[in-house]
This record gives structure tokens, C-alpha cells and sequence, in this order.
């Protein structure tokens, strides 16, 4: 492991420290002067700019860049292989060096403003990280492409250096569409990151009209800049700090001793514990590495068959997306301007169904159940269950300061966020003694990457979603739906399994912001609640874990338990039709998500 610190991991890891210290600092200051910092949560949204960026570059340096699967580079010919890779990153580099140049175009346009963001800091000195991240990620894409070092500099120069002056030179000028949409699609089918494709369709639909480059990195950073987006990396540091110290041994005795060891019990609490995950680490891929490793062995122990283990973890890690704090909740309520504290309260009910549906219907009490009878299994214990709480006591109050900080009022999305990152690493630090400083940067620089990589798809996302917003496709879409499905029972059945297809194909994040800008419309025609349909949405999208090419639930359970892609797969189709039905009993019942909003009057 380096002594220091690369710059990328050193920029994002400080400004993710930065966001969770300045609302903590605003907190105290408050009532003992009567002001915190100034723009203090202007200061907190730009530094997830900087987040956001260098943890992009950071995620590129591992290979950690989201692609719809490997393409043709997953091919055994090598030949084929060679020139899907040196197809995808040449490509991904030119993009991502056009990207660069609007980035700057937009930069240079706010540079007349001379607006200020606090303490003398000009608002365009930081939106500079923007062409800054998207020239390095060009040149480090691009630098993919040789195979020593110095050639491999001077090719991502030349490949980024290219696309950034061709954007400059044709910049607001009319070019045809079809060659470039052909050149994506191939980059695309070669495997090439999401977020080029994305961010290059968008360009290529505001080039084909003529229009100015800059309107992509102005959503970019308008999305990166939203009040609430702050609360996406923190509460996922919280997560990954529970993650990588010992609270994950903590819980899974807590609820073995809550459920029993027996099959039975062991297979519920193996559900509840990978959701609960879930929703704090903000990805079930992380669930998976920090507990598939605890929880196989104990479903072994207790009789349960390996290959079904395997599969329950799989599939269970996917089910924390409707519970609190996740960040496709928090996203959801971010794009669709719900409130945040709505969301949360609306996906606890629709989560424990999902989570009856997938041991029930997927059949994952079956096998447990009969060998449940076998005389040496240990039952539930009170005593040790109370033991067991009193150890994890401090996990266990983590929802309950994150929840309860927010819905109460007493703190904002992104201060609860702060909060909840502050309790998670003192707790940790001081109260366990399982985090010192080597482990704090690991889950700093982890969680810049994975905000980074989700960041950076999200931004390119809404540029493509904004233009089509401005073409009318969303009116157009609604026309067109209720013509077709005048029923609204039909259109949720049609809803469900438009959504099941996109959740195979599409990253759950870039979903969001493409799609619930296009659906939400069409859902209110049909008298459809904004916060039932979220959680319709990101129930049905919890199938996309678990479905190639997305479905990265299957390729971290393959890296984790050693077994071939095809087998997990196969593993985890009885848990996709139970996350299906599971799905469609929300959709038919508003009240599983409208209940608990409307009784706490949120």
C-alpha cells in the first residue's frame, strides 16, 4: 500500500472529509452565535463537485467505471478482444475529452459572472474541476489503449486533445446525427463506460440542433450541486465504515440470536441483515463482499444447502434499496422532488413485503423448514439475543439517528447525512476501537470512488434527460400511453415490466435520471401518488441486480464465492419472480407506500 495518498484519492478523500465536518461545525455554531459558517451549505454542495469528479478519475484508476458488461471484449477471440478494448477506451477517450471542452465552454461563460461562493472563492474556480476530471479521465481512458508508458501519455493526449478540439471547432454548429449515434453504438457494444455514452448521445441530440455543448456540464453540475446530493456520500461513508470494521459480526449475532440458529431462523435473519446492509452501504455489491463471507458459513452450519445460500445472500442484498438512508431512495426523492423524509417513511413497509416475497415465494423457507426439526439446532434466546443487542448497540442506533434527525426536523438531508458519518466513524474509532487512520482513508477514497462513478453517470443523464424534456417527449409519452393502456391496473402491469427490462439494461442510478423524468408524468395521468410510484419503481429495479448485463449482484457473488456467472444466474431466477410479484401485490396496494407518509402527516 503507497505511504501517500495519489492526488485524486487525496482531493476527493478531503472533501469528502471537508462535507461532513463544515454541517457539523454549522450545527454548533448555530445556537452559540447565532450563525455558522457563511454559505455553509453552498460550500458543503461544491465540494461534492470536487467529489464527485476526482472520485470519477479514482474509479477509472481501478477499473471501477460502470459499463453495460464487458461486450465485445468479453469475446474469447483475441483478436476480438484487442480491438473491442482499443475501440471502447479510444472512444470513451475522445468523448470524455468533448466533454472536457463543453465543461470549459460552460466555465468560461460563468467566468463573466463573477459570482462568489464564500469567503472571496469564485463559484467558477470550482466549477473548473468539472473540464479539469473530464480531461484527466479522457487521458487516462485514452492512455488504456498502449502498452508502455510513454506511448501511453502521448496516446491519451492525442485521444482526449482530439475529442476536446473537435467539440471547441464544431461547438454550436448544426452536425448530422446518424454518424455519431453509429460511433456509439459501437463504442457501446465494445464496452465502453456508461457515462461517455450517455454524456456522448446527449452532446451529439444538442449538436444535431444546433445547440450550445455547455447545456451538458451545466446539468451535470446542476445535479452535482443539489441541496440534498450531499447526503448520498455521506450516509454511503457511514455504511462503508460499518462495512470494514466489525459491525457486520455484531449484527449477524444479534439476529441470529433474535431468530435462532436453526435454518429458519438463520435464513430470515440472513435477509433482514443483507437488507438492512444494503440500505446503509448504498450498494449490494458492498453487501456482499462485507457479509457473504460471515453469512454462507452460518447457513451451512445450520444445514442449509451452499448453492441456495449463495443464492439468498445474492438476492437478499438487493432488497435494501425502499429502506433508509439508501441512495436510490435519496435519488428518487432528488429527481422527482419528493421530500427525502417521504421516501423514507414510505419504503419500510413496501421493503418488509418484498423481503416476505423473497422467502416465501422464492422458496428460500422451503429447505429450511425441513430440516428445521433436527434436535441440535439452536432456537431463539432472549437472553443471548439482549446480550447480543447491548454489543450492537451502537449499529443498531444508527437508523434511528439518521431517521429520526431528519423526520423530526431538527436537521436537514445533508446534516442528518453528516451526522449519521460522524456517529458512524466515532463509534467505530472510539467506542469499538476497529477504525484507525489507514482504515478511515480506505473508506474515504472507497466511497469518493463509488460516489464518483455514480456522480458522473448521473450528471451525464440529466443532460440526455433534459433535452428530451424540451422536445416534449414526456407529453408526447402520456398521450400515447393512455391511449394504449386506458386501465390503470393495465398500465401498472405494463409499468412493472417496462421497468424489469431497464433495470437488466440500465445502471439503477442513470435509470432514475433518465427515466422518472419520462414516466412520473405519465403515472400522475393515471392519478398514481409520486411517492407510491417511487417505490414501484425502485421495487421493480431491485430485479436489475440481479439480471445481466446490469445486474452486478451476480458478478460480486462470483468474484466472492469462487462460482461460475452462469451458475449464480441460474441460482437467483426463483428470487427474480418473487421480487416480480412481490413488486406488482405495491403496485395494487397504494397504502404499503402512502400509509406511513400520510399517518406521520409527511
Amino acid at each position: 500500500m503507497r505511504r501517500f495518498p495519489a492526488v485524486d484519492e487525496a482531493i476527493a478523500s478531503t472533501a469528502l472529509a471537508l462535507m461532513t465536518l463544515i454541517p457539523l461545525v454549522e450545527i454548533a455554531l448555530r445556537p452559540l452565535h447565532g450563525k455558522g459558517i457563511a454559505n455553509a451549505a453552498l460550500l458543503v454542495q461544491h465540494l461534492g463537485l470536487a467529489v464527485a469528479m476526482f472520485g470519477a478519475v479514482l474509479a477509472e484508476r481501478g477499473g471501477h467505471l460502470s459499463t453495460l458488461g464487458s461486450g465485445l471484449a468479453g469475446s474469447h477471440s483475441p483478436w476480438l478482444k484487442r480491438a473491442a478494448r482499443l475501440i471502447a477506451n479510444g472512444g470513451a477517450a475522445v468523448l470524455t475529452g468533448m466533454l472536457g471542452a463543453a465543461s470549459w465552454s460552460f466555465v468560461a461563460s460563468e467566468m463573466e459572472g463573477g459570482r462568489e461562493l464564500a469567503y472571496g472563492i469564485p463559484v467558477w474556480a470550482v466549477q473548473a474541476l468539472m473540464p479539469a476530471g473530464f480531461v484527466i479521465l479522457g487521458i487516462r481512458l485514452g492512455s488504456r489503449c498502449a502498452p508502455r508508458h510513454v506511448a501511453r501519455l502521448l496516446l491519451g493526449l492525442a485521444l482526449a486533445g482530439t475529442g476536446f478540439a473537435l467539440a471547441l471547432r464544431f461547438d454550436g454548429s448544426p452536425l448530422p446525427l446518424a454518424p455519431f449515434a453509429f460511433g456509439l453504438v459501437l463504442v457501446l457494444l465494445a464496452g465502453a463506460p456508461i457515462f461517455a455514452i450517455l454524456g456522448g448521445l446527449a452532446l451529439a441530440l444538442f449538436w444535431a440542433e444546433g445547440q450550445p455543448l455547455a447545456s451538458v456540464p451545466l446539468s451535470h453540475y446542476q445535479i452535482t450541486v443539489n441541496p440534498s446530493l450531499p447526503a448520498l456520500p455521506l450516509f454511503t461513508l457511514a455504511g462503508l465504515v460499518f462495512a470494514r470494521s466489525g459491525a457486520a459480526g455484531r449484527l449477524g449475532t444479534l439476529f441470529t440470536a433474535s431468530f435462532g440458529g436453526g435454518p429458519t431462523g438463520t435464513v430470515i435473519a440472513a435477509a433482514l441483515l443483507c437488507s438492512f446492509f444494503t440500505a446503509f452501504t448504498g450498494g449490494s455489491g458492498v453487501t456482499i463482499l462485507a457479509l457473504g463471507g460471515l453469512l454462507l458459513p452460518l447457513l451451512k452450519d445450520a444445514g442449509f444447502p451452499e448453492r441456495k445460500g449463495i443464492s439468498l445472500v445474492t438476492s437478499a442484498s438487493a432488497l435494501g434499496v425502499l429502506l433508509a438512508p439508501s441512495v436510490p431512495l435519496i435519488m428518487y426523492a432528488i429527481i422527482a422532488r419528493v421530500p427525502i423524509h417521504s421516501m423514507f417513511l414510505a419504503g419500510i413497509l413496501p421493503a418488509l413485503v418484498m423481503v416476505a416475497f423473497l422467502l416465501v415465494v422464492g422458496g428460500y423457507l422451503r429447505p429450511a423448514a425441513k430440516l428445521a426439526g433436527a434436535p441440535d439446532q439452536p432456537r431463539a434466546n432472549l437472553r443471548q439475543a439482549r446480550a447480543a443487542a447491548w454489543a450492537a448497540r451502537w449499529e443498531i442506533l444508527a437508523p434511528v439517528l439518521a431517521i429520526g434527525s431528519l423526520i423530526s426536523g431538527l436537521a436537514t438531508p445533508t446534516e442528518s447525512a453528516a451526522l449519521t458519518a460522524a456517529y458512524a466513524i466515532l463509534t467505530q474509532a472510539v467506542a469499538h476501537r476497529e477504525l484507525d487512520w489507514a482504515l478511515l482513508r480506505r473508506c474515504l477514497a472507497d466511497c469518493a470512488q463509488v460516489i464518483g462513478g455514480v456522480m458522473v453517470i448521473l450528471g451525464m443523464a440529466l443532460g440526455l434527460t433534459n433535452y428530451l424534456v424540451d422536445a416534449g417527449i414526456p407529453d408526447a409519452a402520456v398521450e400515447w400511453v393512455q391511449a394504449a393502456l386506458p386501465n390503470k391496473f393495465a398500465f401498472l402491469v405494463a409499468l412493472n415490466a417496462f421497468l424489469f427490462l431497464a433495470g437488466a439494461l440500465m445502471e439503477i442510478y442513470a435509470a432514475i435520471v433518465v427515466l422518472v423524468p419520462l414516466l412520473l408524468p405519465v403515472a400522475l395521468s393515471y392519478g398514481i401518488d409520486p411517492v407510491h410510484f417511487g417505490v414501484i419503481f425502485l421495487a421493480v429495479m431491485e430485479m436489475g441486480f440481479l439480471c445481466p448485463p446490469a445486474g452486478m449482484n451476480i458478478f460480486f457473488a462470483s468474484a466472492m464465492f469462487a462460482r461460475p456467472v452462469k451458475e449464480i444466474a441460474i441460482s437467483v431466477l426463483p428470487a427474480l419472480l418473487a421480487i416480480f410479484l412481490g413488486a406488482l401485490t405495491i403496485s395494487w396496494l397504494p397504502w404499503l407506500a402512502t400509509g406511513l407518509p400520510e399517518l406521520f402527516g409527511k
